[in-house]
Protein backbone atom coordinates (compact mmCIF):
# COMPACT_ATOMS: atom_id res chain seq x y z
CA UNK A 1 0.00 0.00 0.00
CA UNK A 2 1.13 3.22 -0.85
CA UNK A 3 0.03 6.90 -1.28
CA UNK A 4 -0.30 7.86 -4.96
CA UNK A 5 0.73 11.13 -4.84
CA UNK A 6 4.33 9.42 -3.63
CA UNK A 7 4.14 6.73 -6.37
CA UNK A 8 3.82 9.68 -8.92
CA UNK A 9 5.98 12.19 -7.29
CA UNK A 10 8.86 12.03 -10.08
CA UNK A 11 6.94 11.43 -12.84
CA UNK A 12 5.77 13.94 -16.16
CA UNK A 13 2.11 13.92 -16.09
CA UNK A 14 -0.03 15.59 -18.55
CA UNK A 15 -3.30 16.53 -16.59
CA UNK A 16 -4.41 15.08 -13.31
CA UNK A 17 -8.27 15.06 -12.40
CA UNK A 18 -9.13 13.60 -8.77
CA UNK A 19 -7.36 13.84 -5.66
CA UNK A 20 -4.20 12.07 -5.51
CA UNK A 21 -3.94 11.53 -1.26
CA UNK A 22 -5.17 8.35 -1.42
CA UNK A 23 -3.68 4.90 -1.24
CA UNK A 24 -3.30 2.82 -3.80
CA UNK A 25 -3.20 -1.18 -2.70
CA UNK A 26 -1.67 -2.38 -6.13
CA UNK A 27 -1.36 -2.12 -9.58
CA UNK A 28 -2.40 -3.57 -13.00
CA UNK A 29 -2.99 -2.99 -16.67
CA UNK A 30 -5.37 -5.64 -17.13
CA UNK A 31 -8.74 -5.10 -16.13
CA UNK A 32 -9.32 -8.62 -15.12
CA UNK A 33 -7.02 -8.28 -12.20
CA UNK A 34 -8.26 -5.17 -10.43
CA UNK A 35 -9.35 -4.84 -6.92
CA UNK A 36 -10.70 -2.62 -4.81
CA UNK A 37 -7.89 0.46 -4.20
CA UNK A 38 -6.02 -0.39 -7.33
CA UNK A 39 -4.12 1.58 -9.53
CA UNK A 40 -5.47 0.32 -13.56
CA UNK A 41 -3.01 1.27 -16.32
CA UNK A 42 -4.04 1.97 -19.60
CA UNK A 43 -1.90 0.73 -22.25
CA UNK A 44 -2.67 1.19 -26.04
CA UNK A 45 -1.16 -2.43 -27.16
CA UNK A 46 -0.50 -4.26 -29.81
CA UNK A 47 -3.52 -6.14 -29.17
CA UNK A 48 -6.02 -4.41 -27.82
CA UNK A 49 -6.72 -0.52 -26.84
CA UNK A 50 -6.39 -0.58 -22.50
CA UNK A 51 -8.59 2.36 -22.66
CA UNK A 52 -11.59 0.41 -23.85
CA UNK A 53 -11.68 -1.28 -20.41
CA UNK A 54 -11.14 1.67 -18.35
CA UNK A 55 -15.33 1.21 -17.45
CA UNK A 56 -14.51 -2.47 -15.89
CA UNK A 57 -11.50 -1.34 -13.97
CA UNK A 58 -13.89 1.40 -12.24
CA UNK A 59 -16.48 -0.97 -11.67
CA UNK A 60 -14.18 -3.72 -10.22
CA UNK A 61 -13.00 -0.97 -7.80
CA UNK A 62 -10.29 0.41 -9.35
CA UNK A 63 -9.47 4.05 -7.48
CA UNK A 64 -6.80 5.56 -9.78
CA UNK A 65 -6.58 5.53 -13.77
CA UNK A 66 -3.57 6.44 -15.78
CA UNK A 67 -4.33 6.94 -19.31
CA UNK A 68 -3.11 8.72 -22.25
CA UNK A 69 -6.07 10.49 -23.52
CA UNK A 70 -9.06 11.42 -20.64
CA UNK A 71 -12.46 10.37 -20.88
CA UNK A 72 -15.59 12.39 -21.51
CA UNK A 73 -17.21 10.93 -18.73
CA UNK A 74 -14.92 11.04 -15.53
CA UNK A 75 -16.08 8.90 -12.20
CA UNK A 76 -16.13 11.47 -9.15
CA UNK A 77 -14.28 9.54 -6.74
CA UNK A 78 -11.45 7.71 -9.32
CA UNK A 79 -8.49 10.09 -9.88
CA UNK A 80 -7.43 10.35 -13.27
CA UNK A 81 -3.86 10.82 -14.02
CA UNK A 82 -3.03 11.53 -17.84
CA UNK A 83 0.54 10.84 -19.39
CA UNK A 84 2.19 10.77 -22.34
CA UNK A 85 3.32 6.49 -22.34
CA UNK A 86 1.33 4.57 -20.20
CA UNK A 87 3.58 1.56 -20.56
CA UNK A 88 6.54 3.66 -19.69
CA UNK A 89 5.00 5.80 -16.74
CA UNK A 90 3.96 2.19 -15.06
CA UNK A 91 7.49 1.26 -14.68
CA UNK A 92 8.32 4.25 -12.86
CA UNK A 93 5.19 3.59 -10.59
CA UNK A 94 5.66 0.36 -10.19
CA UNK A 95 9.11 0.95 -8.96
CA UNK A 96 7.96 3.59 -6.87
CA UNK A 97 5.31 1.60 -5.19
CA UNK A 98 7.83 -1.48 -4.55
CA UNK A 99 10.23 0.73 -3.16
CA UNK A 100 12.99 1.22 -6.05
CA UNK A 101 13.90 -2.23 -4.91
CA UNK A 102 16.71 -1.58 -8.24
CA UNK A 103 18.22 1.26 -6.14
CA UNK A 104 19.46 -0.96 -3.60
CA UNK A 105 21.18 -4.37 -5.37
CA UNK A 106 23.43 -4.34 -8.58
CA UNK A 107 20.85 -5.00 -11.51
CA UNK A 108 22.80 -6.75 -15.03
CA UNK A 109 20.73 -6.46 -17.50
CA UNK A 110 22.28 -8.96 -20.88
CA UNK A 111 20.59 -8.38 -24.47
CA UNK A 112 21.29 -9.53 -27.58
CA UNK A 113 19.98 -12.55 -30.25
CA UNK A 114 21.88 -15.51 -28.74
CA UNK A 115 24.00 -16.12 -25.57
CA UNK A 116 21.27 -14.27 -23.03
CA UNK A 117 20.30 -16.85 -20.86
CA UNK A 118 23.86 -18.66 -20.67
CA UNK A 119 25.27 -15.34 -19.91
CA UNK A 120 22.80 -14.39 -17.34
CA UNK A 121 22.50 -17.88 -16.26
CA UNK A 122 26.43 -18.11 -15.67
CA UNK A 123 26.69 -14.50 -13.88
CA UNK A 124 23.89 -15.77 -11.40
CA UNK A 125 26.48 -19.13 -10.98
CA UNK A 126 29.42 -17.52 -10.60
CA UNK A 127 28.66 -14.83 -8.25
CA UNK A 128 26.92 -17.47 -6.33
CA UNK A 129 29.99 -19.18 -5.88
CA UNK A 130 32.01 -15.59 -5.03
CA UNK A 131 29.65 -15.77 -1.73
CA UNK A 132 27.36 -13.63 -3.02
CA UNK A 133 23.04 -14.05 -2.86
CA UNK A 134 21.94 -13.41 -6.19
CA UNK A 135 19.17 -13.02 -8.03
CA UNK A 136 18.35 -14.35 -12.18
CA UNK A 137 15.63 -13.63 -14.71
CA UNK A 138 15.81 -15.81 -17.59
CA UNK A 139 13.95 -17.21 -20.07
CA UNK A 140 14.31 -20.45 -18.29
CA UNK A 141 13.60 -19.19 -14.71
CA UNK A 142 13.54 -16.69 -12.15
CA UNK A 143 15.64 -17.90 -9.16
CA UNK A 144 16.52 -15.84 -5.42
CA UNK A 145 19.48 -17.89 -4.41
CA UNK A 146 18.69 -21.58 -5.09
CA UNK A 147 15.35 -21.21 -5.34
CA UNK A 148 13.71 -21.15 -8.92
CA UNK A 149 10.21 -20.95 -10.50
CA UNK A 150 9.39 -20.93 -13.82
CA UNK A 151 10.15 -18.38 -16.00
CA UNK A 152 6.55 -17.06 -18.13
CA UNK A 153 8.58 -14.30 -19.83
CA UNK A 154 12.20 -13.97 -20.53
CA UNK A 155 11.41 -10.10 -19.77
CA UNK A 156 8.41 -10.02 -17.07
CA UNK A 157 6.02 -7.34 -17.36
CA UNK A 158 7.01 -4.45 -15.35
CA UNK A 159 4.86 -5.03 -12.50
CA UNK A 160 5.71 -9.00 -12.07
CA UNK A 161 9.47 -7.22 -12.42
CA UNK A 162 9.33 -5.22 -10.09
CA UNK A 163 7.89 -7.52 -7.56
CA UNK A 164 10.36 -10.59 -8.56
CA UNK A 165 13.14 -7.67 -7.52
CA UNK A 166 11.23 -6.31 -4.02
CA UNK A 167 11.28 -10.55 -3.01
CA UNK A 168 15.13 -10.58 -4.25
CA UNK A 169 15.99 -7.94 -1.98
CA UNK A 170 13.99 -8.91 0.67
CA UNK A 171 15.80 -12.17 0.53
CA UNK A 172 19.42 -10.60 0.57
CA UNK A 173 19.95 -10.32 -2.85
CA UNK A 174 23.39 -8.02 -3.86
CA UNK A 175 23.11 -8.96 -7.28
CA UNK A 176 20.53 -9.85 -10.13
CA UNK A 177 21.71 -10.59 -13.41
CA UNK A 178 18.88 -10.53 -15.99
CA UNK A 179 17.72 -11.08 -19.78
CA UNK A 180 16.64 -8.43 -21.25
CA UNK A 181 14.72 -8.76 -24.53
CA UNK A 182 13.77 -6.56 -27.21
CA UNK A 183 10.50 -7.30 -26.65
CA UNK A 184 10.44 -5.78 -23.13
CA UNK A 185 12.61 -2.60 -24.50
CA UNK A 186 9.89 -1.93 -26.65
CA UNK A 187 6.89 -2.96 -24.34
CA UNK A 188 9.01 -0.63 -21.67
CA UNK A 189 8.55 -3.64 -19.26
CA UNK A 190 12.53 -2.35 -17.72
CA UNK A 191 11.38 1.43 -17.61
CA UNK A 192 12.10 2.60 -14.06
CA UNK A 193 15.10 0.17 -13.74
CA UNK A 194 17.92 1.61 -12.49
CA UNK A 195 20.53 -1.17 -13.80
CA UNK A 196 24.48 -1.20 -12.99
CA UNK A 197 25.38 -2.60 -16.16
CA UNK A 198 24.65 -3.46 -19.39
CA UNK A 199 25.91 -6.71 -21.39
CA UNK A 200 25.36 -6.78 -25.30
CA UNK A 201 25.93 -10.40 -26.54
CA UNK A 202 25.41 -10.37 -30.92
CA UNK A 203 22.67 -9.64 -32.68
CA UNK A 204 21.17 -11.39 -36.10
CA UNK A 205 17.96 -12.46 -37.45
CA UNK A 206 15.23 -12.93 -35.06
CA UNK A 207 11.32 -11.64 -34.31
CA UNK A 208 10.82 -10.14 -37.20
CA UNK A 209 7.51 -10.64 -36.87
CA UNK A 210 7.11 -8.21 -34.05
CA UNK A 211 9.65 -5.33 -35.06
CA UNK A 212 8.68 -5.70 -38.65
CA UNK A 213 12.31 -4.91 -39.95
CA UNK A 214 15.70 -5.39 -38.75
CA UNK A 215 16.36 -1.46 -37.79
CA UNK A 216 13.69 -1.30 -35.91
CA UNK A 217 14.98 -5.18 -33.92
CA UNK A 218 18.35 -3.28 -33.57
CA UNK A 219 17.42 0.13 -32.60
CA UNK A 220 15.20 -1.76 -30.06
CA UNK A 221 18.21 -3.43 -28.71
CA UNK A 222 20.36 -0.40 -28.55
CA UNK A 223 17.68 1.63 -26.79
CA UNK A 224 18.62 -0.38 -23.50
CA UNK A 225 21.91 1.22 -23.54
CA UNK A 226 20.88 4.66 -24.57
CA UNK A 227 18.71 4.50 -21.20
CA UNK A 228 22.17 3.70 -18.99
CA UNK A 229 23.36 6.30 -16.65
CA UNK A 230 26.83 7.66 -15.89
CA UNK A 231 27.28 5.44 -13.24
CA UNK A 232 26.24 2.02 -14.73
CA UNK A 233 28.69 0.51 -17.59
CA UNK A 234 28.43 -0.92 -21.14
CA UNK A 235 29.96 -3.94 -21.94
CA UNK A 236 29.82 -5.25 -26.09
CA UNK A 237 31.00 -8.10 -28.12
CA UNK A 238 33.10 -6.34 -30.26
CA UNK A 239 33.36 -9.05 -32.85
CA UNK A 240 29.55 -8.21 -33.89
CA UNK A 241 29.65 -5.38 -36.15
CA UNK A 242 27.12 -3.97 -34.74
CA UNK A 243 28.61 -4.07 -30.97
CA UNK A 244 30.30 -0.16 -31.22
CA UNK A 245 27.02 1.15 -32.82
CA UNK A 246 25.09 -0.12 -29.20
CA UNK A 247 27.02 1.79 -27.39
CA UNK A 248 27.16 4.90 -29.74
CA UNK A 249 25.02 6.94 -27.31
CA UNK A 250 25.23 5.66 -24.08
CA UNK A 251 26.32 7.78 -21.02
CA UNK A 252 27.76 4.64 -18.93
CA UNK A 253 30.96 3.77 -18.59
CA UNK A 254 32.12 2.05 -22.32
CA UNK A 255 33.89 -1.71 -22.51
CA UNK A 256 34.57 -3.83 -24.81
CA UNK A 257 35.17 -7.71 -25.52
CA UNK A 258 36.45 -9.39 -28.50
CA UNK A 259 37.52 -13.25 -29.33
CA UNK A 260 38.84 -12.36 -33.09
CA UNK A 261 39.76 -8.77 -32.48
CA UNK A 262 41.47 -5.86 -30.25
CA UNK A 263 39.37 -5.39 -27.29
CA UNK A 264 39.40 -4.06 -23.01
CA UNK A 265 38.85 -7.74 -22.35
CA UNK A 266 40.77 -10.10 -24.77
CA UNK A 267 39.97 -14.21 -25.44
CA UNK A 268 41.67 -16.94 -27.67
CA UNK A 269 40.58 -20.38 -28.01
CA UNK A 270 43.58 -22.30 -27.52
CA UNK A 271 41.73 -26.47 -28.01
CA UNK A 272 37.93 -27.26 -28.65
CA UNK A 273 36.22 -30.68 -27.98
CA UNK A 274 32.98 -32.06 -27.29
CA UNK A 275 34.52 -32.30 -23.41
CA UNK A 276 34.88 -28.78 -23.31
CA UNK A 277 37.38 -25.23 -24.08
CA UNK A 278 40.73 -24.44 -23.24
CA UNK A 279 41.12 -20.80 -23.27
CA UNK A 280 43.03 -18.32 -22.42
CA UNK A 281 40.98 -14.91 -20.93
CA UNK A 282 43.41 -11.67 -20.49
CA UNK A 283 46.76 -13.99 -20.76
CA UNK A 284 45.72 -16.56 -18.41
CA UNK A 285 44.72 -20.42 -19.17
CA UNK A 286 41.93 -22.33 -18.10
CA UNK A 287 39.84 -25.42 -19.10
CA UNK A 288 36.36 -24.76 -19.06
CA UNK A 289 33.60 -27.30 -19.55
CA UNK A 290 31.40 -25.31 -22.05
CA UNK A 291 31.26 -26.40 -25.54
CA UNK A 292 32.04 -24.08 -28.54
CA UNK A 293 33.77 -21.15 -30.11
CA UNK A 294 30.45 -19.52 -29.53
CA UNK A 295 30.70 -20.07 -26.06
CA UNK A 296 34.19 -19.08 -25.33
CA UNK A 297 32.53 -15.46 -26.48
CA UNK A 298 29.78 -16.02 -23.66
CA UNK A 299 32.68 -16.31 -21.17
CA UNK A 300 34.42 -13.49 -21.91
CA UNK A 301 31.67 -11.84 -21.33
CA UNK A 302 30.71 -13.34 -17.94
CA UNK A 303 34.71 -12.53 -17.28
CA UNK A 304 34.73 -9.07 -18.24
CA UNK A 305 31.23 -8.59 -16.05
CA UNK A 306 32.49 -9.71 -13.24
CA UNK A 307 35.67 -7.99 -13.22
CA UNK A 308 33.86 -4.80 -13.63
CA UNK A 309 31.74 -5.81 -10.89
CA UNK A 310 34.85 -5.37 -9.16
CA UNK A 311 35.52 -9.20 -8.08
CA UNK A 312 39.14 -10.72 -7.68
CA UNK A 313 40.17 -11.97 -11.15
CA UNK A 314 41.83 -15.43 -9.89
CA UNK A 315 38.60 -16.64 -7.96
CA UNK A 316 36.54 -15.57 -10.85
CA UNK A 317 38.93 -17.59 -12.96
CA UNK A 318 38.53 -20.30 -10.31
CA UNK A 319 34.96 -20.32 -10.49
CA UNK A 320 34.43 -20.03 -14.06
CA UNK A 321 36.52 -23.30 -14.88
CA UNK A 322 33.98 -25.31 -12.92
CA UNK A 323 30.94 -23.95 -14.92
CA UNK A 324 28.17 -26.22 -16.57
CA UNK A 325 26.03 -24.60 -19.67
CA UNK A 326 22.93 -23.50 -18.95
CA UNK A 327 19.81 -25.97 -19.53
CA UNK A 328 19.23 -27.27 -23.04
CA UNK A 329 22.58 -25.28 -24.10
CA UNK A 330 24.63 -27.42 -26.65
CA UNK A 331 23.37 -30.02 -23.92
CA UNK A 332 24.81 -33.70 -24.03
CA UNK A 333 22.98 -37.14 -23.99
CA UNK A 334 25.20 -39.71 -24.67
CA UNK A 335 23.88 -43.33 -24.35
CA UNK A 336 26.68 -45.54 -22.83
CA UNK A 337 26.03 -48.42 -24.91
CA UNK A 338 25.97 -46.99 -28.18
CA UNK A 339 28.57 -44.45 -29.85
CA UNK A 340 25.88 -41.89 -30.79
CA UNK A 341 26.10 -38.10 -29.26
CA UNK A 342 22.96 -36.54 -29.02
CA UNK A 343 22.74 -32.62 -28.92
CA UNK A 344 20.27 -30.78 -27.45
CA UNK A 345 20.12 -26.95 -28.29
CA UNK A 346 17.76 -23.82 -28.12
CA UNK A 347 19.29 -22.78 -31.34
CA UNK A 348 16.19 -21.18 -33.29
CA UNK A 349 17.26 -18.58 -35.32
CA UNK A 350 19.95 -18.86 -38.45
CA UNK A 351 22.51 -17.73 -37.04
CA UNK A 352 22.21 -19.50 -33.57
CA UNK A 353 22.16 -22.86 -35.53
CA UNK A 354 24.81 -21.77 -37.70
CA UNK A 355 27.14 -21.41 -34.51
CA UNK A 356 26.20 -24.71 -32.93
CA UNK A 357 26.84 -26.44 -36.18
CA UNK A 358 30.06 -24.89 -37.06
CA UNK A 359 31.02 -25.73 -33.43
CA UNK A 360 29.88 -29.67 -34.22
CA UNK A 361 31.84 -29.74 -37.47
CA UNK A 362 35.17 -27.97 -36.02
CA UNK A 363 34.72 -30.75 -33.23
CA UNK A 364 33.93 -33.92 -35.74
CA UNK A 365 36.10 -36.23 -37.77
CA UNK A 366 33.68 -35.92 -40.31
CA UNK A 367 34.07 -40.01 -40.85
CA UNK A 368 30.55 -40.07 -38.91
CA UNK A 369 27.21 -38.59 -40.13
CA UNK A 370 25.70 -35.34 -38.69
CA UNK A 371 21.93 -35.47 -38.22
CA UNK A 372 20.23 -32.60 -37.75
CA UNK A 373 16.33 -31.99 -36.82
CA UNK A 374 15.13 -28.85 -37.01
CA UNK A 375 11.59 -27.35 -36.42
CA UNK A 376 10.48 -23.86 -36.53
CA UNK A 377 7.68 -22.08 -34.15
CA UNK A 378 4.37 -21.23 -34.81
CA UNK A 379 3.12 -17.62 -34.73
CA UNK A 380 6.58 -16.18 -35.12
CA UNK A 381 8.66 -14.78 -38.15
CA UNK A 382 7.88 -16.69 -40.81
CA UNK A 383 11.34 -15.00 -42.70
CA UNK A 384 13.69 -16.66 -41.09
CA UNK A 385 11.81 -20.33 -41.64
CA UNK A 386 13.53 -21.08 -45.36
CA UNK A 387 16.83 -19.98 -43.54
CA UNK A 388 17.12 -22.31 -41.13
CA UNK A 389 16.64 -25.05 -43.54
CA UNK A 390 19.15 -23.59 -45.90
CA UNK A 391 21.67 -23.36 -43.31
CA UNK A 392 21.38 -27.05 -41.88
CA UNK A 393 21.18 -28.51 -45.46
CA UNK A 394 24.49 -27.01 -46.36
CA UNK A 395 26.13 -28.26 -43.18
CA UNK A 396 24.78 -31.00 -42.36
CA UNK A 397 24.90 -34.96 -43.72
CA UNK A 398 21.11 -35.51 -43.08
CA UNK A 399 17.95 -33.33 -42.18
CA UNK A 400 14.69 -33.84 -40.84
CA UNK A 401 12.42 -30.94 -41.19
CA UNK A 402 9.46 -31.40 -38.04
CA UNK A 403 7.23 -29.51 -35.35
CA UNK A 404 8.74 -27.01 -32.83
CA UNK A 405 5.65 -25.55 -31.25
CA UNK A 406 3.15 -25.17 -34.14
CA UNK A 407 0.93 -22.84 -31.55
CA UNK A 408 -2.34 -22.01 -33.16
CA UNK A 409 -0.67 -22.60 -37.13
CA UNK A 410 -0.92 -25.55 -39.19
CA UNK A 411 2.38 -27.85 -38.50
CA UNK A 412 2.40 -29.21 -42.09
CA UNK A 413 1.93 -25.28 -43.55
CA UNK A 414 5.20 -24.39 -41.15
CA UNK A 415 6.70 -27.18 -42.78
CA UNK A 416 6.00 -25.62 -46.18
CA UNK A 417 7.64 -22.73 -45.40
CA UNK A 418 10.95 -24.33 -44.11
CA UNK A 419 10.93 -26.74 -47.48
CA UNK A 420 11.65 -23.43 -49.68
CA UNK A 421 14.84 -23.60 -48.12
CA UNK A 422 15.82 -26.76 -49.20
CA UNK A 423 18.47 -26.37 -52.37
CA UNK A 424 17.95 -28.99 -55.31
CA UNK A 425 21.12 -30.86 -54.38
CA UNK A 426 19.81 -31.34 -51.11
CA UNK A 427 16.98 -32.71 -51.40
CA UNK A 428 18.06 -36.26 -51.12
CA UNK A 429 19.22 -35.85 -47.84
CA UNK A 430 16.19 -34.51 -46.54
CA UNK A 431 13.09 -35.80 -44.86
CA UNK A 432 9.78 -34.06 -43.33
CA UNK A 433 8.28 -35.82 -40.72
CA UNK A 434 5.84 -33.63 -38.76
CA UNK A 435 5.78 -35.30 -35.11
CA UNK A 436 8.49 -34.59 -33.09
CA UNK A 437 8.55 -37.71 -31.32
CA UNK A 438 8.73 -39.74 -34.61
CA UNK A 439 11.23 -37.27 -36.50
CA UNK A 440 13.86 -37.77 -32.72
CA UNK A 441 13.24 -42.11 -32.85
CA UNK A 442 13.50 -41.69 -37.04
CA UNK A 443 17.04 -39.42 -36.50
CA UNK A 444 17.97 -42.62 -33.49
CA UNK A 445 17.45 -45.59 -35.86
CA UNK A 446 19.17 -43.71 -38.92
CA UNK A 447 22.58 -43.06 -36.67
CA UNK A 448 24.93 -45.66 -36.34
CA UNK A 449 27.93 -45.64 -33.50
CA UNK A 450 30.02 -42.52 -34.09
CA UNK A 451 27.65 -40.56 -35.29
CA UNK A 452 25.82 -37.05 -33.69
CA UNK A 453 22.11 -35.80 -33.44
CA UNK A 454 21.65 -32.34 -32.99
CA UNK A 455 18.31 -31.59 -32.03
CA UNK A 456 17.67 -27.88 -32.00
CA UNK A 457 14.57 -25.09 -31.40
CA UNK A 458 13.60 -26.22 -28.29
CA UNK A 459 15.86 -26.80 -25.60
CA UNK A 460 14.94 -26.43 -22.25
CA UNK A 461 11.04 -26.34 -22.84
CA UNK A 462 9.16 -29.36 -21.37
CA UNK A 463 5.99 -28.92 -23.43
CA UNK A 464 4.72 -28.27 -27.35
CA UNK A 465 2.20 -26.12 -27.49
CA UNK A 466 -0.34 -27.14 -30.41
CA UNK A 467 -3.61 -24.98 -31.12
CA UNK A 468 -3.42 -23.28 -27.58
CA UNK A 469 -2.55 -26.38 -25.29
CA UNK A 470 0.83 -27.06 -24.10
CA UNK A 471 1.47 -30.82 -23.56
CA UNK A 472 4.64 -32.20 -22.29
CA UNK A 473 7.58 -32.67 -24.15
CA UNK A 474 11.01 -32.70 -23.01
CA UNK A 475 13.79 -32.71 -26.11
CA UNK A 476 16.17 -34.13 -23.69
CA UNK A 477 14.44 -37.04 -22.14
CA UNK A 478 12.45 -38.03 -25.57
CA UNK A 479 15.99 -38.21 -27.38
CA UNK A 480 17.57 -40.04 -24.41
CA UNK A 481 14.75 -42.74 -24.68
CA UNK A 482 14.75 -42.81 -28.64
CA UNK A 483 18.61 -43.44 -28.12
CA UNK A 484 18.29 -46.32 -25.82
CA UNK A 485 15.74 -48.18 -28.42
CA UNK A 486 18.73 -48.17 -30.77
CA UNK A 487 20.92 -50.20 -28.80
CA UNK A 488 19.86 -53.63 -29.83
CA UNK A 489 20.80 -52.58 -33.06
CA UNK A 490 24.49 -51.99 -32.37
Amino acid sequence: MKKLADIIENVVLKQISGKTEIFVYGLTEDSREVKEGYLFAAISGTRQDGHLFIDNAISAGAAAIICEDMPANKADHVCYIQVENSAAVLGCLTSAFYGHPSRFMKIIGVTGTNGKTTIATLLHRLFMQLGYLCGLISTIEYKTGNESSVSTHTTPDAIKLNALLAQMLQSGCQYVFMEVSSHGLVQHRVSGIRFAGGVFSNISHDHLDFHHNFDNYLDAKKSFFDQLTPEAFALVNKDDRRGLVMIQNTSARKFTYAINTFADFKGRVLESSFDGLLLELDDIQLHTFLIGDFNASNLLAIYATAILLGADKDEVLRAISTLKAAEGRFDIVKDPNVGVYGIVDYAHTPDALEKVIDTINNIRTHNEKLITIIGCGGDRDKLKRPKMTAVACEKSDRVILTSDNPRTENPDMILADMKAGIGPQYVRKTLSITDRKEAIKTACMMADAGDIILLAGKGHEKTQEIKGVKYPFDDKEILRDCLALITSKN
